[in-house]
């Protein structure tokens, strides 16, 4: 009654390989590209119709096919609700995670967007994963970690701050020493955002704890680039007091 069957056979007979030699070899990511039009019209109510073809767009060995997923994956998951997306899309997520970085770089961009939409217990597994980041096919890649580091920041209001200085400071502090000054530059502002969520949370031992850390690692650092980076940390930190309590 959404959507007339022919033109929804039509749609998801786009996945055939046969089509692809045909019609258009790049018809399996217009497929892609649609879907979450598509199930958005259709509603999750009538997912059931569209999870095989997704399942088979999401193990296409094409990357650029699974790459469009990756980067509207959290799209579909507002359409699903929570139920549907913890049981079908949360495995093909993590699938995405171990995928190439040209398809990662899709889940990373919209990581914040995803995990808020999962249940508190799962969203805590991903503490474990997030650390596989830093990691790239590619060194030279150096914009993989500065979008990291932007969606830390934004991830770490979803995690309590025991779990923030237990799996994400450490994240933080690796990428304080990077060899590019852009990656460096934006984790200077988690590391400072971490320690405003240690003390907004009255987590006062954890937050001393962490500038003890920080002192020890980069102000006593026997490299220039070491100490640069402790004044930067305190110039970053500085800045968002001021911000925080001036009244304009």
């Amino acid at each position: 009654d959404i959507i007339p069957q022919p033109l929804l056979d039509q749609y998801l007979s786009m996945t055939d390989p046969a089509r692809a030699q045909t019609v258009d070899t790049e018809i399996a990511k217009h497929c892609a590209y649609s879907l979450p039009g598509v199930a958005l019209t259709l509603g999750r109510q009538n997912w059931h119709c569209l999870k095989d073809t997704y399942e088979t767009l999401a193990s296409d060995v094409q990357w650029k096919v699974r790459r469009t997923l990756a980067f509207s994956i959290h799209e579909l998951a507002v359409i699903l609700g929570d139920q549907l997306t913890a049981a079908d899309l949360v495995p093909i997520f993590n699938g995405f995670l171990k995928d190439l970085d040209e398809v990662r770089i899709g889940v990373l961009k919209h990581l914040y967007d995803f995990l808020k939409l999962l249940h508190a217990d799962k969203r805590r597994e991903y503490l474990y994963q997030l650390q596989e980041f830093v990691v790239t096919d590619n060194s030279r890649n150096w914009r993989f970690r500065y979008e990291l580091a932007e969606q830390l920041i934004l991830i770490l209001e979803l995690y309590n701050p025991n779990d923030v200085y237990d799996y994400l400071r450490h994240i933080a502090l690796t990428l304080c020493s990077d060899k590019v000054s852009e990656v460096r530059w934006i984790s200077f502002k988690l590391v400072v955002a971490i320690l405003q969520k240690f003390y907004a949370n009255n987590a006062n031992a954890l937050g001393l704890n962490f500038i003890n850390e920080l002192v020890v690692r980069f102000r006593h650092c026997s490299k220039w680039v070491g100490r640069q980076a402790f004044a930067f940390i305190c110039q970053v930190g500085m800045f968002s007091f001021c911000v925080s309590t001036c009244k304009f």
